[in-house]
């Protein structure tokens, strides 16, 4: 059970997860390029973020990175978003799904962010399909 697991336990559960969404060199990079200020910020997205949220049994990857887009959207953070789109289609999201949830947020959240993330979604899905 989740909360039966050491605070490293999690930690290293969370940096295997965050590897395999958004991919090992970004977490290396990530993890590597954080400064001794940031350090702990980085700890903490890979313990709580991935580990102790990502790992949870209640919503497989593919609907935790829809959602995710979702919030990124909401809150119009275009890097992170970037990122994640990468993670989505690494989770197994489509095309098609990816477009209704940007489509879905323009209605509650506000067209100007959505028009952001679609902006960064088709330039993604564009590098993705050409590779």
């Amino acid at each position: 059970m989740h909360t039966d697991r050491t605070h490293r336990e999690t930690y290293e559960a969370g940096l295997q997860v965050r590897r395999e969404v958004v991919g090992a060199e970004y977490v290396t990079r990530a993890l590597a390029d954080a400064s001794e200020f940031s350090s702990s910020m980085q700890d903490l997205v890979t313990e709580y973020c991935w580990g102790a949220i990502w790992t949870r049994p209640g919503l497989d990857r593919r609907t935790r990175s829809l959602v995710t887009l979702a919030m990124l959207t909401a809150l119009n953070r275009p890097k992170e978003f970037a990122t994640h789109v990468r993670g989505a289609l690494t989770n197994g999201a489509t095309h098609d799904e990816i477009r209704e949830v940007l489509l879905q947020t323009a209605v509650y959240v506000g067209v100007p962010a959505a028009i952001e993330s679609f902006r960064s979604a088709d330039e993604i899905l564009s590098e993705c399909s050409d590779a």
